[in-house]
């Protein structure tokens, strides 16, 4: 294969894996590789990473990338990665500790007192509202009470991905994405919260810079360059979080249409035009440029790839090719099953991190393929419930483009399409934090003249699923026993 003059790399920083993507100035994909670690769960609802192991996963996968592709041909480098993951450094610019993970909810019971608290403050009413386990702002909250002295040791505090762009540049910063969605940025004001740096306790300093999403942090430091065979010229972006990332890929940041990510955590997403207080979901500020502001609001379902391995491997013990053969066989008269999926707690719909899921309807006659249908089909029907109380007009569009692991399942799209009754488009692998970062680099060299056409020509649909008119009628008679289900393991579990 004849190689390009000019590439670029996109770094996405998973929960459980790295991934590397290269591509050219058209576009093309040229090679994608990962890396995978493991995370630390020392106490149970505990999740943290040394993030050096970070860096030499990152380090490990460029020198596999450059046996093959000139490393000196790359022009720029972005970093995206998991929003929220918590990295505090010393004096030194080490990690203080392990980074406190997007998943961790060690927080849980200061979530409340804290909510109280900062209603108060100015936007405090949507700080308040947003801020969870896992939330940057509740983990620096807990450290201040449960780790004094790495506490004091705190110099500068980063998220994930911004970590791998210090470790690239030697520049502490951020965007907008990672500051907005912290709790502790009033995004309306456009500034760091001073009552939340009050409640806290960190000074000025301490807070990494912000910057647009497609501003230089700085170029690569010269012993990284010598040691990779890159250029010492190579430019790597201030980076954003994979969400954003993705929405870059798939044309909904450019192009407003509404976009669900099936991975480890689900998301849906869709642009809005201004900041609402009272929008059901996060609201994040994305810009490229410090120049131009947009707005993208996201829900999660916090357990999604993670409650559909759990059944398929776990408990199922079935091969994921075995998947939508199983699903097929089951007949559409048969069920009635309902699955809840919440199994690690909620943070959109609910705000409960103690909430758990539950099979609703078992019988001796329950086979495995109605237990599997039934998991797929309350994820799905946990992604209405957030497009319904996110007030989202998915309608307007069509359609909604799906990506990530669970979307290479016909069933699982299938299902999808009936319950929210919308046609759903499956997009081809090259979409993704990784391709979206990447394409950003690209875009910030020339590459591309704005944002709306950084996505044209590469999204792409592999199949299109239609609602069936049997199954919309089934799966909305189902999901309106699904939406009780919350109220009486309210009351089953709390009285």
């Amino acid at each position: 294969m004849e190689h390009s003059e000019q590439t670029f790399l996109g770094i996405d920083l998973g929960t459980s894996a790295m991934k590397l993507v290269l591509i050219d100035d058209k576009k093309n994909v040229l090679a994608q590789l990962t890396e995978e670690y493991r995370i630390a769960q020392p106490e149970q609802g505990y999740n943290e990473i040394d993030p050096i192991i970070w860096y030499d996963c990152m380090i490990k996968a460029m020198r596999r990338l450059f046996e093959k592709y000139p490393a000196g041909n790359i022009k720029g480098i972005g970093v995206t990665g998991q929003m929220h993951t918590l990295v505090t450094l010393d004096e030194n610019g080490s990690p203080v500790r392990p980074a406190l993970m997007w998943n961790d909810i060690r927080t849980k019971d200061l979530i409340p007192g804290l909510k109280e608290i900062i209603k108060e403050f100015p936007e405090g009413a949507y700080l308040s509202k947003t801020i969870s386990t896992g939330s940057p702002a509740a983990n620096l909250y807990w450290l201040k009470l449960n780790e004094p002295e790495n506490f004091r040791r705190i110099k500068k505090f980063l998220i994930g991905p911004d970590y791998l762009v210090y470790r690239l540049t030697g520049h502490c910063g951020t965007d907008y994405c990672e500051a907005s969605t912290s709790c502790l940025y009033r995004i309306k004001a456009r500034k760091w919260s001073e009552e939340m740096k009050e409640l806290i306790g960190l000074d000025d300093e301490v807070y990494p810079e912000i910057h647009g999403s497609v501003i230089s942090a700085g170029r690569i430091k010269k012993d990284i360059a010598d040691a990779l065979g890159l250029s010492p010229d190579t430019d790597v972006l201030t980076g954003t979080g994979d969400n954003p990332a993705t929405a870059i890929s798939t044309g909904c940041l450019g192009q407003g249409y509404p976009v669900i990510s099936l991975g480890t955590s689900g998301v849906l997403m869709m642009t809005v035009p201004d900041f609402r207080d009272d929008a059901m979901g996060k609201m994040i500020l994305f810009s490229f440029d410090d120049k131009e502001y947009s707005y993208l609001v996201q829900g999660a379902v916090q357990s999604n790839g993670s409650t559909f391995d759990w059944l398929v491997k776990n408990i199922l013990n079935e091969d994921y090719s075995n998947i939508d053969r199983l699903v097929e066989e089951r007949k559409l008269s048969e069920g009635g099953l309902i699955f809840y999926p919440h199994l690690m707690g909620d943070k959109t719909l609910y705000a409960d991190p103690n909430l758990r899921g539950a099979f609703i309807g078992l019988s001796t006659e329950t086979t495995r393929a109605d237990m599997l249908y039934a998991v797929i089909q309350g994820l799905c029907f946990s992604f209405r419930e957030l497009a319904e109380k996110m007030r989202l007009p998915l309608d307007r569009f069509g359609s909604v483009k799906v990506v990530g692991g669970g979307s290479k399942s016909r069933a699982w799209m299938q299902t999808l399409s009936n319950v929210l009754n919308i046609r759903i488009e499956q997009l081809n692998g090259n979409v993704g934090p990784a391709f979206g970062i990447a394409l950003l680099a690209a875009y910030r060299h020339g590459a591309f003249p704005s944002l709306e056409k950084i996505s044209e020509g590469s999204v792409i649909v592999n199949n299109c699923f239609e609602p069936q008119e049997a199954a919309v009628k089934a799966c909305g008679e189902l999901y309106e026993k699904y939406l009780r289900v919350h109220k009486a393991l309210n009351y089953i579990t709390n009285g």
